[in-house]
């Protein structure tokens, strides 16, 4: 959808015809902020993806959500332009809506979108607060007032226990990659949160899979809640060609670097299952002299964002990140995705294949794996619906080059038994 025709799509809700019911509109979910429309323009956003059609008209009209949609498809503007609609009408004080998220890095992200986002409307004050970083400049900046906070679950708790956050006046939050975040370990942090919002009028979970923890969550404080399910068409979803290899233990780091040399690929990720092996690994591709350094959840909060910085500038090739710190990356143009150990959630790797293919651009995915690791795979695929997109590829014999495997008719209903 192109902009103009977004512009209106939202204006039409000045109407007060609210999508779901047909019934009126409240004044504040009638979209009049031509300033949001321009922020997007200047922002240099050209259309409007599915989950932004559908999930806009929603918020704005404020229904509690559950929007199930791959990463990579703007889901922040999603829930960003009703977020800032709402809040624009009041001054700085107690914020208006709070966004939750499961890590630092995301956290960031989305605080410096919703800024972008809120670049015409001078009296919208941000605040983001996260873990690895002093009390003290955070509780500054929220006593100072603002409309919307964006956090990490321990860290918001923190600042409420220390009477630094009135919630008292919250009425929208918003948990981001909700399924990670309540399989983190935040499920009663959020649980928390959410009772101490007495003023609360929507809430709206947006994740790439729903578990069973979003779902507890839906049922305990949601109320007729709109389902919104993104699948993502063939013109807009993330073009990803995935592989599997079967490898060893003594290969592994050698196909490794033949695949990243081989296919001349300048921005990789790859993804290990402990931060011990994450180190490691980094560790030995600097010896065979690649641009490399690691992501994991014992670094300061410095040096994690010195990394993605020079991540983004191209100043490292390859970041070996394990699942949880990489939830925040957002960089558009990560040539392939490598799963150097197998996942241990079948989430985990819908997540991280997703870091690739975005923005239109295409991108590969690469599944190591041993032949004790072999059921695990097939299930893996199988639960994430990705058995018949990915390939099984070998090196050639001198090892130089990758060679896809022709697809096997494999007999699903096992009709030969009966023959």
């Amino acid at each position: 959808m192109e902009i103009n025709r977004a512009a209106e799509l939202l204006r039409a809700l000045a109407d007060g015809i609210d999508p779901m019911t047909g019934q009126p509109l409240p004044d504040e979910s009638v979209y009049n902020r031509p300033e949001i429309i321009r922020a997007t323009q200047a922002m240099g956003y050209t259309e409007m993806t599915e989950i932004q059609q559908k999930a806009i008209p929603l918020m704005l009209a404020g229904h509690d959500m559950i929007a199930k949609a791959p990463t990579g498809t703007g889901k922040t503007v999603a829930f960003g332009i009703p977020i800032l609609q709402k809040a624009a009408g009041f001054p700085a004080g107690a914020p208006k809506a709070v966004v939750l998220s499961p890590t630092r890095e995301l956290a960031q992200q989305i605080a410096q979108d919703l800024t972008n986002l809120a670049q015409f409307l001078p009296e919208i004050r941000v605040v983001c607060v996260y873990g690895g970083a002093g009390l003290e400049k955070q509780q500054k900046q929220l006593k100072a007032g603002c409309q919307i906070v964006v956090a990490t679950p321990g860290r918001l708790m923190d600042h409420y226990r220390h009477h630094a956050l009135d919630l008292s006046q919250v009425t929208t939050i918003v948990l981001d990659e909700a399924d990670e975040m309540l399989n983190m370990g935040f499920y009663k942090d959020v649980r928390g949160i959410i009772d101490l919002l007495k003023s609360r009028e929507s809430l709206s979970m947006f994740s790439a899979t729903i578990s069973r923890e979003v779902l507890d969550i839906g049922w305990l404080y949601q109320h007729n809640a709109a389902e919104v399910d993104v699948q993502p068409v063939q013109e807009s979803s993330p073009k990803i060609a995935q592989y599997k290899l079967l490898t060893t233990g003594r290969d592994k780091l050698a196909d490794l670097a033949q695949i990243i040399i081989s296919k001349d690929y300048k921005r990789v990720m790859v993804f290990c299952n402990t931060k011990y092996n994450t180190g490691m690994l980094a560790n030995q591709l600097a010896r065979l002299h690649f641009n490399v350094d690691c992501l994991h959840g014992d670094l300061s909060q410095a040096e994690r964002n010195r990394i993605m910085q020079r991540f983004k500038a191209g100043e490292i090739n390859v970041l070996v990140a394990t699942d949880v710190a990489a939830r925040g990356i957002d960089v558009s143009d990560v040539d392939a995705v490598i799963n150097y150990d197998v996942p241990e959630e079948n989430e985990h790797y819908t997540h991280r294949i997703g870091r690739t293919g975005r923005a239109k651009r295409e991108g590969a995915s690469y599944l190591f794996y041993t032949k004790d690791e072999q059921k695990r795979v097939d299930t893996l695929l199988r639960l994430t619906r990705n058995t018949d997109d990915c390939r099984s590829v070998h090196f050639d014999f001198n090892h130089e080059k990758l060679v896809v495997e022709e697809k096997q008719n494999v007999d699903k209903f096992n009709i030969k038994c009966y023959f």
